[in-house]
C-alpha cells in the first residue's frame, strides 16, 4: 500500500470513531455529507446503497478542525411510481484485534461459518433459468471481522449478459434505516419505486432507475434491498450490461423483475447466513464512558497547558467539540472518549496501531499531523489503555496548531480519563 493510500485509510478510520460524537446544523450538512461520503465509501464500499447505518452513514471535516458525522432521514411506508419500463418475462425456479474474542451483549450467537460457495450456490438456485458466468461469492468464513456475505455474476437468459449482485450484512437493532422513495421520480431519473413495511415488520425498497442520473448513458440499474427486524439486510443490484459501468448496453432492461427481485431478498433461505454473520458497525451504546459534556470540560481544564483556555463548547453524549484561545490566537479541540473493555469485538483492527508508540504502562499512543492541503493546521492524538479506554483529541487552527503534539500527548494519556458506567 503506498504512503498516500495508507494515510487516507488511517484517517478515515480516526474520523469514523471520532465522528459518531458530533453533528452538524442543519444548514451545513448537505456539503459535508456529500465530501464525507465520498471519502469514505472510495475504501469502504458496500453495494447495499440503499442501507444507510445510523451513526456510520457519512464522514465530513469542517473548516474549524471539529470532525462530524450526518446521518440522514429515513422514509418509511409508501408508494411511488412512474411508468414502468417493460421488463423481460421470466420465472423464479425453485430453487483483528488479538483482543476481539469475547462476544458483546448483541453480537449474534455463535453459528457454523457459510462458505462464499454455499452463498453462491444459494443465490444461484433462486434465479431464472439461464447461463451463468464470472461467479465469485464471500462468506462468512473469512475470520472474526467478517460482517457481510456476497455474490457476483454474469447472468444470461437469452436475451443478453446482464451484472447481478448480492450482498447480505446485518446492523444491529435501531442503526439501519430504509430511505424511501424519491418524491419526483423524474428528477433523479427513476422509472418506478416502491418502499413497504412487509407483514413481519421488514421494510422493502424496490426501484427501477438508471446507473447514472445525469444522463451520461442509459444504462438501467434494478434493485431490491430488505431490512429486517432482526438487523439483516439484503441487497440484489441487477444492470443490462455485463459490467456495472463503463460497458455497452447488452440487452434493453435487466433480466428480473421487481416482483423477482423481492423474492429473492425475502427468501428464508438466507436465513442461514444471517445467523453466521457477525453484526457489522459498532455497538456505539456499550462502548459510551457515560461522560457529559460537563465531565469532558472538566478533565479538559485540568489537562490543558498554561496559556490555553475553553472559550466554547459543542457537546453531544458521546464527545465534545471546545473552542480554545491561547496567546492572542482561536481554535477548536475535539475531544472523542470509547470504552472499548464492553466492546472488544469492535476494538480497531490490530494493524490500526502498527506505528504506536507503546507506552510503559501498555498504552499505545498514535500522533499525527495530517499534511496539507488534506488537514493543515491539524494535529490528531489517539490513545488507547490496556483496559480499553480510548481518549482521541483533534486540534485545529488557522496556521500552526494551538496545541503542541506533546501537550496533546499529556491529555489523551492522562488518568484523569475515567468511564463512569
Amino acid at each position: 500500500m503506498s504512503e498516500p493510500d495508507k494515510f487516507e485509510d488511517d484517517l478515515l478510520y480516526a474520523l469514523t470513531r471520532t465522528g459518531e460524537g458530533f453533528r452538524t446544523e442543519p444548514a451545513e450538512q448537505a456539503g459535508l455529507v456529500a465530501d464525507g461520503y465520498r471519502l469514505g465509501r472510495r475504501r469502504w464500499r458496500r453495494r447495499s446503497a440503499a442501507a444507510v447505518v445510523g451513526g456510520a452513514a457519512a464522514l465530513a471535516l469542517v473548516g474549524t478542525g471539529t470532525v462530524y458525522l450526518a446521518s440522514p432521514g429515513a422514509g418509511d411506508a409508501g408508494t411511488v411510481s412512474a411508468a414502468s419500463a417493460p421488463a423481460a418475462s421470466v420465472g423464479i425456479t425453485a430453487g483483528g484485534s488479538a483482543a476481539a474474542t469475547t462476544p458483546t451483549a448483541l453480537q449474534s450467537v455463535a453459528q457454523a461459518a457459510v462458505s462464499g460457495d454455499e452463498v453462491l450456490a444459494t443465490f444461484r438456485a433462486l434465479l431464472p433459468k439461464g447461463e451463468i458466468t464470472e461467479a465469485t461469492g464471500q462468506g462468512t468464513d473469512r475470520g472474526p471481522k467478517a460482517t457481510d456475505a456476497s455474490a457476483n455474476l454474469v447472468f444470461d437468459d437469452g436475451q443478453g449478459k446482464s451484472l447481478i449482485q448480492f450482498n447480505i450484512s446485518k446492523h444491529r437493532p435501531g442503526q439501519v434505516q430504509l430511505p424511501g422513495c424519491p418524491p419526483d421520480l423524474t428528477l433523479v431519473r427513476v422509472d418506478a419505486c416502491t418502499d413497504t413495511v412487509l407483514p413481519d415488520g421488514s421494510k422493502l425498497l424496490l426501484q427501477q432507475g438508471y446507473e447514472y442520473s445525469d444522463s451520461r448513458a442509459d444504462t438501467k440499474e434494478w434493485f431490491a434491498v430488505l431490512n429486517g427486524p432482526d438487523g439483516r439486510s439484503v441487497s440484489v443490484h441487477e444492470w443490462n450490461a455485463p459490467k456495472e459501468k463503463g460497458a455497452p448496453d447488452s440487452r434493453p432492461n435487466p433480466p428480473l423483475t421487481l416482483d423477482q427481485l423481492k423474492a429473492v431478498v425475502t427468501d428464508k433461505s438466507w436465513d442461514r447466513v444471517v445467523k453466521a454473520l457477525r453484526f457489522d458497525g459498532i455497538d456505539t451504546e456499550a462502548i459510551d464512558p457515560g461522560l457529559s459534556p460537563a465531565d469532558y470540560e472538566t478533565v479538559l481544564t485540568g489537562l490543558l497547558p498554561s496559556g490555553a483556555t475553553v472559550t466554547g463548547r459543542k457537546g453531544q453524549d458521546t464527545g465534545v467539540a471546545f473552542e480554545l484561545a491561547r496567546a492572542g490566537r482561536a481554535g477548536t479541540l475535539s475531544v472523542l472518549v470509547k470504552n472499548w473493555a464492553k466492546a472488544p469485538d469492535d476494538r480497531p483492527a490490530q494493524h490500526w496501531y502498527q506505528d504506536a508508540e507503546i507506552l510503559p504502562d501498555g498504552t499505545k499512543l498514535l500522533t499525527h499531523a495530517p499534511a496539507a492541503p488534506i488537514l493543515p493546521g491539524k494535529l490528531i492524538a489517539d490513545a488507547t489503555r490496556p483496559d480499553g479506554l480510548e481518549v482521541l483529541v483533534v486540534t485545529a487552527s488557522n496556521g500552526d496548531p494551538l496545541l503542541t503534539a506533546a501537550e496533546l500527548k499529556t491529555i489523551v494519556t492522562s488518568p484523569a480519563w475515567k468511564a463512569r458506567k
